[in-house]
């Protein structure tokens, strides 16, 4: 055989077997993608029921956000709507006394009985009130202060200064600290 071929068959022989790599290297390509493209579907998949948890999640903390809201608002218009509950508690029992006081009298009752029992419910009454932090403040003879007087009139006087608390015609009170009821008074003029 000639030299050339030879040359051909062998070179025949080499381009049949390029081929066929080639082909091969195609074939394990196109497997590569379709092996590639399962797992990205898998994990898209996967990914996919992640995102559907959270949103399922973040759908259940935003309704029990919700109703921790509703609740909490309705504990605080309640504790609005019943806040002197306790004082109210506290005042009935006065209420009573008065009431078995007033069941009592007669036309010929004592006077000075009746005047005691008035007298240990008037105490009664204002231990409830300082027990909450409600006090009377005295006013007669200090200088006057709008902070905690409310002026009705003048009056002349020369035994005291210019100014000062000659009369009470209603007494003044604090809640702790705050005057819920200023004293109205008479108040010495220049």
């Amino acid at each position: 055989m000639s030299k050339e071929k030879v040359n051909d068959d062998s070179k025949n022989e080499m381009d049949e077997s390029t081929g066929l790599e080639s082909e091969m290297k195609e074939e394990n390509s196109a497997d590569e993608k379709v092996i590639n493209n399962l797992e990205s579907e898998e994990k898209i998949k996967a990914l996919e029921n992640e995102v559907n948890q959270y949103k399922e999640l973040m759908l259940r903390k935003a309704a029990e956000f919700e109703n921790y809201k509703r609740r909490t608002e309705n504990d605080q218009l309640n504790l609005l709507k019943y806040a002197a509950e306790l004082l109210i508690i506290k005042l009935l029992p006065t209420i009573d006394d008065l009431e078995r006081s007033l069941s009592h009298m007669s036309d010929e009752s004592d006077v000075l009985k009746i005047k005691e029992g008035i007298q240990l419910i008037y105490n009664k009454f204002i231990k409830v009130l300082e027990e909450q932090g409600v006090k009377k403040f005295e006013s007669i003879g200090k200088p006057f202060d709008v902070e905690f007087h409310e002026a009705l009139m003048q009056r002349a006087d020369d035994s005291v200064p210019p100014h000062v608390v000659l009369d009470e015609l209603e007494t003044g009170y604090m809640y702790k600290d705050r005057v819920i009821r200023h004293a109205k008074v008479i108040v010495s003029e220049e």
